[in-house]
């Protein structure tokens, strides 16, 4: 009867919060806002916009101490190998923690915020963002997140503007975006679709989408290699024929499709 969500400032999250919001009523909404150094100021103000404009509440529980402390403790281990994927990880492990401890604690149902997009090819964290009892967007390419958004703020904005305008970002290092790792969505969806949807083969989706034959197979690699992390998840809400999880059952080591 009540559900907590981790407000980045980003869309995702952002429209969790709203589709939470209209399925539950805000007062059983809370979203709870884990700044990092690595924040930007719009991901706190975009945040905080949107809990006015819901009418939820929103804590804030910033992740920096807890950050730093971890990484002084893993730091002769580390040694002096250089900032990676290991320190964006553990921001990510920091907040779940966080957000967990504030379920057990009150009984909250925690909403996990991940799409399809990240969920096929595993730009999520284990243990981390991937928290949770209830997976909204599991099966929301993210090119629909951003549709579902503008539809959202139809009657006048709820989720702030400025959240489906900016580039997407993880922010757990400098300057992050999400093109950093992934080819722009509105290339990167057809071919999950094409792939997790319709089931075609690599030389198939170069084909029918006019996509890079070598990007076709580097992203069908990645769908394949992040099938034990979507093991994982949470349960998430279908919408399409073939979700992640009961609706696509893959074995987790297989043949290369590409």
């Amino acid at each position: 009867d009540h559900v907590v969500i981790g407000l980045s400032g980003g869309i995702d999250s952002a429209l969790t919060a709203a589709i939470a919001v209209d399925a539950l009523g805000a007062e059983f909404v809370t979203g709870l806002a884990m700044p990092s150094e690595f924040s930007s100021e719009h991901s706190v103000t975009d945040a905080e916009a949107l809990a006015a404009n819901l009418g939820i509440e929103l804590l804030s529980l910033p992740i920096a101490s807890i950050y730093e402390s971890s990484l002084e403790v893993l730091r002769p281990v580390f040694a002096d190998r250089p900032f990676g994927v290991a320190e964006e990880n553990l921001q990510a492990r920091t907040r779940g923690n966080l957000i967990m401890a504030v379920s057990n604690k009150f009984g909250w149902l925690v909403l996990t915020t991940g799409n399809k997009s990240e969920m096929a090819v595993g730009y999520c964290t284990l243990y981390g963002d991937m928290n949770g009892g209830l997976a909204v967007l599991s099966d929301v390419l993210k090119t629909r997140v951003f549709d579902m958004a503008r539809w959202v703020n139809r009657d006048g904005e709820r989720i702030p503007w400025n959240t489906i305008d900016k580039p997407p970002s993880a922010e757990l290092r400098p300057d992050q975006k999400d093109t950093d790792s992934l080819p722009p969505y509105e290339e990167l969806d057809p071919i999950i679709e094409a792939y997790v949807e319709r089931h075609m083969h690599a030389s198939e989706i170069a084909r029918s989408t006019g996509a890079d034959r070598a990007l076709v197979a580097r992203i069908v690699r990645m769908i394949d290699r992040n099938e034990y992390k979507r093991r994982q998840a949470a349960t998430g809400l279908k919408i399409t024929d073939k979700a992640f999880g009961i609706g696509r059952r893959m074995p987790i080591a297989r043949g290369d499709w590409a």
